[in-house]
């Protein structure tokens, strides 16, 4: 029997929709950025977001039910992310989803947004090597997930700070680099000299699975600056902010190999696959292929469009965990942080 689950996304600043068909088949995957809104303030507005979505809310779903040539009757359940976000903005979405349930006597499936991504490696290949590690890595969250299962994983570690895609957003800030800050420092640093600054990586504990990016930002502040920022911001050429974006960008790709590695030996892993919006990077994508200590991994890189933000992976872990009888009433509530310690998706 075909399922169809109807997927809503708005943790952040992506108004996002999707229709999928058993779990896997993308019917629709609908996404309006809000980029353009919050490029002036270089980071996003929560207030700005929610209010936008409210305004998209709605057109967005009916463009993803209109593509996929479906029909809200038709639907198995409605899948939406209650958490971790932004709480103005998971409420647009959750109220959107609650609507739609109880209109039209379909399930609704609250799903947790990171779990989603995790889940993204499974949609795109599910036949993936287990146990495997998932490194979840994006302007808000960084984190790395054992999993052992399509409805199960452990998170093993997690940033203490910055996420790995806000330190690159601040530290595009500091070269005078446009938002959203990883693309613009990838271009940079295309022809930069990694070399050129020493930066920290910050390790924390010995074999510790945890993460930290504040250090190399501020690392960053005080090369441009002096340590006691003693210097006014200098005038850099071309060249300086390439150098300097590519030491950064390499400083950072280099913790997250790292803890990539330090996980795939403590699990055992077979297989590594990457979420998030910082799985777009190329060079991110390339250290992992070159590392001998990875070769026997099957290494998963989700397509570019559910890397970021999306509605398809919340419809494909909804459609799983709704085979599973894993749903949620009317009184769903929205959180602005994950469980403590999630040991299974559909939990």
């Amino acid at each position: 029997m075909t399922t169809l689950v109807l997927g809503i996304e708005t943790s952040c600043d992506e108004t996002a929709a999707a229709v999928v068909r058993d779990g896997r088949e993308i019917l629709s995957n609908v996404v309006f950025s809000q980029t353009k809104l919050h490029e002036r303030w270089r980071g996003v507005v929560p207030e700005v977001a929610s209010r936008s979505h409210t305004t998209r809310i709605l057109p967005t779903i009916e463009e993803a039910l209109t593509t996929a040539g479906a029909s809200p009757q038709e639907l198995a359940g409605v899948a939406v992310s209650h958490r971790p976000g932004m709480i103005g903005c998971l409420l647009v979405g959750l109220s959107a989803a609650k609507a739609l349930s109880w209109r039209f006597r379909v399930p609704l499936v609250g799903v947790d947004h990171v779990l989603a991504h995790v889940h993204a490696g499974y949609m795109s290949v599910p036949e993936l090597a287990l146990p495997g590690v998932a490194l979840i890595a994006s302007g808000g969250h960084t984190a790395l997930y054992a999993v052992t299962g399509p409805l199960r994983c452990e998170r093993i570690g997690s940033t203490r700070d910055d996420a790995a895609g806000e330190a690159l957003d601040k530290g595009a800030a500091l070269l005078g680099l446009p938002y959203p800050g990883g693309p613009a420092i990838q271009e940079a640093a295309k022809h930069g000299d990694p070399k050129r600054l020493a930066l920290p990586r910050t390790m924390l504990a010995k074999d510790s699975l945890d993460f930290s990016f504040s250090g190399m930002k501020t690392a960053l502040l005080y090369a441009l600056r002096g340590n006691a920022l003693q210097r006014p911001m200098p005038e850099l050429t071309e060249q300086d902010v390439a150098d300097y974006a590519a030491s950064y960008q390499q400083a950072i790709v280099d913790v997250l190999v790292e803890k990539i590695v330090l996980a795939v030996r403590g699990v055992g892993a077979r297989s590594i696959s990457i979420g998030g919006g910082v799985a777009r990077n190329a060079l991110l994508r390339e250290r992992l292929k070159e590392r001998r200590e990875l070769a026997s991994c099957q290494v998963v890189f989700p397509p570019l469009d559910l890397c970021s933000d999306n509605g398809a992976m919340i419809a494909g872990l909804g459609a799983c965990m709704l085979a599973q009888c894993e749903t949620s009433d009317l009184g769903l509530e929205a959180f602005a942080t994950t469980r403590p310690h999630p040991r299974t998706l559909a939990r």
